[in-house]
């Protein structure tokens, strides 16, 4: 079974989900901005993609600059707080697969999941 971390207005969101339906795969479809992730569920996921929260930020949303999240300083349970909060900032798609999970940039990533 696998996850998608969807949203339906990005385009590279519907080429990964494109992508795993030609290969047969039915990901159960999360869309995180209407149902966003708590942090406990962030963590989890940062822990499958072997990344710290800083790099699931999307750098060219609005929020990202008036936040400022740019800002070093922050810590990672602030960085996770404030996707929880805003989720939009959450790079996307993000492909989940048992303990496994990638961010579907490029759309083909999604694939690696599959065994």
């Amino acid at each position: 079974m696998m996850t998608l971390f969807h949203n339906p207005r990005c385009s590279k969101s519907r080429e990964a989900l494109a992508l795993l339906r030609k290969n047969n795969i039915e990901p159960v479809i999360r869309l995180y901005i209407d149902n966003p992730p708590d942090a406990t569920e962030l963590r989890t996921l940062l822990k499958k993609l072997k990344i710290p929260a800083r790099n699931l930020l999307r750098k060219g949303e609005a929020d990202y600059k008036t936040l400022e999240l740019h800002n070093e300083a922050l810590s990672e349970e602030q960085l996770i707080e404030t996707m929880v909060t805003h989720p939009k900032l959450i790079e996307r798609p993000i492909a989940i697969a048992k303990n496994r999970a990638v961010i579907g940039r490029p759309p083909e990533n999604v694939l690696n999941l599959i065994d």
